[in-house]
């Protein structure tokens, strides 16, 4: 049967941002707001996100030619578009594919936006409550998206890499939660194995997931994990390893 997976496929979750740092000063300080006044997608990098990006260019430039990425797919989010750009710096830009898509976002965070836990509990604390009751993987917040929705999206992402990019090296990167979705559909999660990796620690900022095709797996081959919340690009050179949350702070629950 003819195979109709990329060869290959990494996840990365982008660089620390401002986001991630003026979310952790927040917490620290048990206040109900992050004080950050861009948009969410408009959040730039941080100056270490900016190594941590370097850093994984460099890597991803290691690899023999024929091992690199043919294909970068990336969140129009400042944060993940500048990891993306910092990485490529380091590669043949001609031989690759790069494309923004919207369906690789962030979860939006609708009214919670910007708020810490406390804030969340303090300003609303009904959807404090739902969301204990039903956990993060139902839960919407009004205007916003439960792990569902994300998971709806990146159904057709993967329509979209099987239609195009089959046999493809293809580098996505893109956020937390996409990284996480991403893992459920791939390895055909239950709802409480994704939410015990997530509980068991935040994706770490310009970490990779790969998958590389297994022609023995399932009906006609499927990806296969190879690597998870891989560091050793950023340890190696002496970067920190950073693993904030991206907005707004949540419990796991």
């Amino acid at each position: 049967m003819e195979q109709k997976w990329p060869q290959e496929i990494w996840l990365v979750r982008h660089g620390q941002s401002a986001g991630n740092v003026a979310r952790d000063l927040a917490e620290a300080a048990a206040g109900h707001h992050i004080d950050i006044a861009d948009r969410d997608v408009d959040v730039s990098l941080s100056e270490l996100g900016e190594r941590q990006s370097e850093a994984l260019g460099s890597w991803f430039a290691s690899l023999p030619p024929d091992q690199q990425p043919t294909v970068v797919l990336h969140s129009p989010y400042v944060r993940a578009a500048e990891t993306a750009n910092i990485m490529m710096q380091r590669l043949d830009r001609n031989r690759m594919v790069i494309e923004s898509d919207e369906r690789l976002r962030e979860k939006e965070f609708g009214i919670l936006d910007r708020l810490t836990t406390y804030g969340i509990a303090h300003h609303y604390p009904e959807l404090y409550e739902q969301r204990q009751h039903v956990g993060k993987f139902y839960f919407r917040p009004p205007g916003g998206e439960s792990w569902c929705d994300v998971i709806l999206r990146l159904r057709s992402v993967i329509d979209t890499l099987n239609r195009e990019y089959c046999k493809e090296r293809v580098l996505i990167v893109a956020h937390q939660v996409t990284v996480n979705c991403f893992r459920y559909l791939f390895e055909r999660l239950s709802e409480k194995t994704i939410l015990d990796f997530d509980r068991a620690g935040d994706v770490p900022n310009c970490s990779v997931t790969s998958y590389e095709f297994d022609p023995k797996l399932g009906k006609g081959g499927h990806p296969a994990l190879r690597l998870v919340n891989f560091v050793a690009p950023l340890e190696a050179t002496g970067t920190p390893v950073t693993a904030s949350k991206d907005l707004p702070a949540a419990p796991k629950a």
